[in-house]
C-alpha cells in the first residue's frame, strides 16, 4: 500500500481526480452529442434534398458513435507504475523481422538486440534470403534464419509467415518481436519480463513505438501520441491492449496454443463445410429423383449427413464422425445398386433371356456387381467424393492459423484478438524502450498507413470482434472501436461535399441554421474538443486530427480494396514501408492528387459563397457557418503542405 503523504501517493490521488473529471466530461460530451444527433434525425433533415441530407446526418451519426467509442476507451485509462522485476533464468528469443530493408539498418538493430542485458538469443529473420545479411549476422554473433530461396521473391503470408517459420525452429519461452528498424534499449527485457512472472495467463506485453528521426513539428504525423498513450492505456484498462507488430514480448505457449486451437477450428470448419455441401447435393438430387427407390436412398443419405452434422455440433470426434458417415454412405450405395440389379434380373426373367445362353457365370457376375460401389445414383457418388475430399491436414486455412494470424496484411491485431478470445491477457507498458525510424517521405508514410488500414478492415470483415467467440463484451468493443475508426474516410467525404454544394448551388442539407441548430451544435463541438484536451493529458493531438481528415482518400481506398479482397478474392499485396534513411528529392504531388482537387473545390466554394452573399443576398447565417466549416477543413488539410515539402530529418542524416 502506498503510504499517505508520499510523492507516489500524491501522484495516485492526482490521477484519481483527473480520471474522475475525465469521466464526467465524457458523459457530458456524449449526452450533448446524442442531443444533437437525435434532433438532427427528428427535426432538421431537409428531405427535399435527401440525397445529401441523409448522407450528412449518417456521417454525423457515425461521428457520435466514434466519439462514444473513444470515450468508452479512455474511461478506464490505466497508467501502470513501476514494472515488477524480471525473474532470472527465463528463455528469451529476440526476433528481428526483415524482407528488403537495408542490410546496415538491420545489422544496427541486431547489434543493439545482441547487447540487451537480460540473457537471450538474437535471431535475424530474413525473408529476403540475402548472403550479405547472413554474413553480417555471423560477424555480430547472432543467429540467422530464412525461409529459403523459394520464398525470397514472394514470402507467403509476409511477416506473419516469417514469424511462424521462426517459431517452429526456436525454443525460447518468450519472444521479443522487433521490426528491422526498431533499435531496443539494453534494459527492455528487464522492464517487461516481470509481468509474465506475476500472471501465468499473460500472453503479451506491448510497449510504445517511438521514432527518433521525427522533427518536433512531426509533419507526417508519425508519433501517434494519442494512440500510444491514452488509447492503449484505455484498452489496457479494459483488458484489450493489443499487439502492434513490434516492440512487444509474447509468451510462446500462448502463441503455440493459438496455433493448435486454430488448427482444430479450421479442421472443424472444413468438415462442417463439406457436410453442408453434401447435404445440398442430396437435397437437390432428391427433388429430381423419379424412382421411389432412388428417392428413398437419397433421403436416407440426407438423414445420415444431418446426423453427422448434429454429432459434430455435440462435440463428437471429427474422425469418428466422418468414418461412420462414410460407412453408412457405402452401405446405402451398395443397397441402391443391389436394388437396381435385382430389377434388371427380374426383367431378364420376364423376357426369358435365360433360354438364350445366359449361363451361371454371367449370373454370378451380375450378382457381384451388387457388392461393388457402382451406384447408378450419381448423387451418392458425389457425396462420397465430397466426404473423401475433406483433407484438413493439408488445407491452406489450417496452415495459415499456425500460429500468427494471417487473415490480413498485418498480423498483429488479429493475433492478439485471438489470444484474448482464448482467455489470455495482455499488458500495455507505457515506457519508451525502443527507438525506430519513421518514414522519411510522404509517399512512404501513405504506404504505411494504407497497409495498416487495409489490414484492420480485413480483420473486421473476416473475423468481426463483435461475433468472435471467447471475447468479453468490453474486449469486443475495444477491438471494434479501432476498426470502426478506419471508416472515417466516408464520413469525411460527406463533410467536405456538403458545404461545397451549399456555397456553390444553394443546396441546404439542414432545415435551419437558426437557434435550435446552434444551441445543440456549438456546445457539443466545444465539449468534444475539450474532451480530447483532457484525455490527452497535454499530449499533442491536433496533428492526428488533421491527418484523420486529410487522409480521407487513403481510408476509403483501404476499405474498398480490403472488401474486394475479402468478398471478391482480389489479391492484396504486402508493401514494406521504405525506410532507407535517405532524403527524397521528389515532391510526391501525385500521392495527394485527390486532396489537391478537394482543396481547390473548397477554395472555389468559399469564393462562390462570398459572391452569393454579397451580390445575390444568400442566406447569411448558413453561408457564414459553411464558410467557417470549409475554412476548418482547409486548415486541417494544410498539414499536407508541410508533408509534401518534407525531405527527411537532417539531424538524423548527420548522426548516421
Amino acid at each position: 500500500m502506498t503510504p499517505p503523504g508520499s510523492r507516489a501517493y500524491k501522484g495516485e490521488a492526482a490521477e484519481t481526480r483527473r480520471l474522475a473529471l475525465l469521466r464526467v466530461w465524457i458523459a457530458l460530451t456524449i449526452l450533448l452529442g446524442l442531443n444533437y444527433v437525435v434532433w438532427r434525425w427528428w427535426a432538421s433533415v431537409n428531405w427535399s434534398a435527401w440525397w445529401i441530407s441523409v448522407p450528412l446526418v449518417l456521417a454525423e451519426t457515425y461521428s457520435i458513435i466514434d466519439l462514444s467509442l473513444f470515450g468508452t476507451t479512455v474511461w478506464r485509462s490505466r497508467q501502470r507504475g513501476e514494472p515488477p522485476a524480471a525473474p532470472a533464468g527465463l528463455g528469451v528469443d529476440v526476433f528481428i523481422t526483415t524482407y528488403n530493408e537495408p542490410v546496415g539498418l538491420v545489422l544496427d538493430t541486431a547489434r543493439a538486440a545482441r547487447d540487451i542485458t537480460y540473457p537471450h538469443r538474437t535471431w535475424i529473420l530474413d525473408d529476403g534470403d540475402r548472403a550479405e545479411l547472413r554474413a553480417g549476422a555471423a560477424r555480430l554473433g547472432v543467429d540467422y534464419l530464412t525461409r529459403g530461396e523459394e520464398w525470397a521473391g514472394k514470402p507467403r503470408h509476409a511477416k506473419a509467415g516469417n514469424l511462424n517459420n521462426a517459431l517452429m525452429q526456436t525454443t525460447g519461452e518468450f519472444i521479443l518481436v522487433l521490426d528491422a528498424d526498431m533499435v531496443p534499449y539494453p534494459h527492455i527485457l528487464d522492464r517487461t519480463l516481470g509481468y509474465f512472472a506475476q500472471d501465468e495467463r499473460l500472453a503479451l506485453v506491448q510497449t510504445p513505438q517511438y521514432f527518433n528521426n521525427v522533427p518536433d513539428d512531426d509533419p507526417l504525423g508519425s508519433q501517434a501520441p494519442l494512440f500510444y498513450g491514452p488509447i492503449q492505456e484505455g484498452k489496457d484498462g479494459w483488458g484489450a491492449s493489443f499487439f502492434c507488430g513490434s516492440n512487444a514480448v509474447l509468451r510462446r505457449e500462448a502463441l503455440m496454443e493459438l496455433g493448435i486451437l486454430g488448427y482444430v477450428s479450421a479442421t472443424e470448419n472444413a468438415v462442417v463445410t463439406g457436410l453442408k455441401d453434401a447435404r445440398g447435393i442430396l437435397r437437390r438430387a432428391a427433388r429430381r429423383a423419379v424412382a421411389p427407390a432412388e428417392r428413398a436412398a437419397l433421403v436416407a443419405t440426407h438423414e445420415a449427413v444431418g446426423d453427422a452434422l448434429a454429432a459434430v455440433g455435440n462435440g463428437a470426434p471429427l474422425g469418428e464422425v466422418t468414418f461412420v458417415l462414410g460407412e453408412r454412405i457405402s452401405e446405402l450405395s451398395r443397397a441402391a445398386v443391389a436394388g437396381d440389379l435385382a430389377a434388371i434380373a427380374a426383367d431378364l426373367d420376364d423376357l426369358g433371356i435365360e433360354d438364350h445362353g445366359i449361363d451361371a457365370a454371367s449370373a454370378t457376375t451380375v450378382g457381384s456387381l451388387a457388392t461393388q460401389e457402382l451406384s447408378p445414383l450419381n448423387a451418392l457418388d458425389a457425396v462420397r467424393a465430397t466426404i473423401d475430399a475433406i483433407d484438413v491436414g493439408r488445407s491452406d486455412e489450417a496452415q495459415a492459423l499456425l500460429p500468427m494470424a494471417t487473415i490480413s496484411v498485418t498480423e498483429d491485431m488479429a493475433t492478439s484478438m485471438r489470444l484474448h478470445a482464448n482467455g489470455w491477457r495482455s499488458v500495455y507498458h507505457n515506457e519508451i524502450l525502443v527507438e525506430g525510424l519513421a518514414p522519411e517521405g510522404l509517399a512512404a508514410a501513405l504506404t504505411q498507413r494504407l497497409r495498416w488500414a487495409q489490414g484492420t478492415v480485413q480483420v473486421l470483415l473476416r473475423e468481426n470482434p463483435l461475433a468472435l467467440k471467447g471475447l468479453r463484451p468490453a474486449q469486443r468493443l475495444m477491438y471494434f472501436s479501432t476498426m470502426w475508426s478506419y471508416l472515417a474516410g466516408f464520413a469525411t467525404l460527406v463533410y467536405l461535399v456538403a458545404p461545397v454544394l451549399f456555397l456553390t448551388a444553394g443546396v441546404l442539407p439542414v432545415n435551419s441554421y437558426a437557434g435550435p441548430f446552434f444551441w445543440r451544435f456549438l456546445p457539443f463541438m466545444v465539449a468534444n474538443q475539450l474532451l480530447f484536451l483532457i484525455a490527452s493529458r497535454g499530449l499533442p493531438t491536433w496533428r492526428g486530427q488533421q491527418y484523420t481528415i486529410a487522409l480521407f482518400p487513403v481510408w476509403i481506398t483501404a476499405c474498398v480494396t480490403a472488401a474486394a479482397n475479402v468478398w471478391g478474392g482480389r489479391p492484396l499485396s504486402f508493401a514494406v514501408t521504405p525506410k532507407d534513411g535517405t532524403r527524397s528529392e521528389r515532391r510526391p504531388l501525385r500521392e495527394v492528387s485527390w486532396q489537391i482537387v478537394t482543396a481547390a473545390a473548397l477554395v472555389v466554394a468559399v469564393v462562390a459563397g462570398v459572391v452569393r452573399l454579397a451580390v445575390w443576398g444568400a442566406e447569411p447565417v448558413g453561408t457564414l457557418v459553411n464558410i467557417g466549416w470549409v475554412c476548418f477543413d482547409l486548415v486541417a488539410m494544410s498539414v499536407l503542405v508541410g508533408a509534401v515539402r518534407y525531405r527527411g530529418y537532417p539531424e538524423h542524416e548527420e548522426e548516421k
